[in-house]
């Protein structure tokens, strides 16, 4: 994912606190693996508000590990890249095999709107965008879940079985960040 590259450091404990993102699958999901990777991405806002509540605003202004993005930018470029996330289902959808526009992760981060906006304009952006993204995935059939897109900063296609693996995986990813920073202190 994305994410990765952004994040490289030399804390993997830190950087990765649930591991690395897994691999992409190589044959299509089963039924049931595609409702667990749903309902991981269903649970992750509420999961994302409960732990910037219990890290507190003074902890979101600090960086979750040396060299890394504070509580605060990792809260506002989920709510960015899942809206990269869901519009990449919508395109695959609807285009035959489109090309993603990748973007420079650590640039959107150091935009002035990250400083300016409250988490929690990101936290309610993220509960509305994925009940929409959810509703769109629960009724996807088998073909649609094999759609592609296109990512060229990786030269991968993806089908979007495999992006889902690879999207909750940057969900639960993030959502470890800031649990991070309620434990310190």
């Amino acid at each position: 994912m994305a994410c990765l590259v952004a994040m490289e450091t030399a804390h993997p404990d830190l950087q990765y606190p649930i591991g690395r993102a897994p691999a992409r699958p190589e044959t299509p999901l089963t039924p049931a693996e595609r409702a667990a990777y749903i309902e991981q991405i269903a649970a992750l806002p509420a999961q994302l508000t409960a732990a910037a509540r219990q890290a507190g605003g003074v902890r979101l202004e600090q960086p979750y590990r040396p060299g890394g993005w504070t509580g605060r930018q990792v809260i506002h470029h989920v709510a960015d890249v899942h809206l990269n996330f869901y519009l990449r289902y919508r395109l695959a959808l609807t285009e035959d095999n489109p090309t993603i526009k990748p973007f420079d992760l650590n640039a959107w981060a150091e935009l002035p709107d990250v400083a300016a906006t409250p988490v929690t304009v990101s936290l309610a952006l993220l509960e509305a965008l994925h009940t929409r993204w959810v509703t769109l995935l629960w009724h996807l059939t088998e073909e649609q879940w094999q759609r592609t897109f296109y990512h060229p900063a990786y030269d991968i296609t993806y089908t979007l079985d495999q992006a889902l693996v690879q999207y909750s995986w940057h969900g639960r990813h993030h959502l470890a960040h800031v649990e991070l920073l309620s434990r310190e202190g």
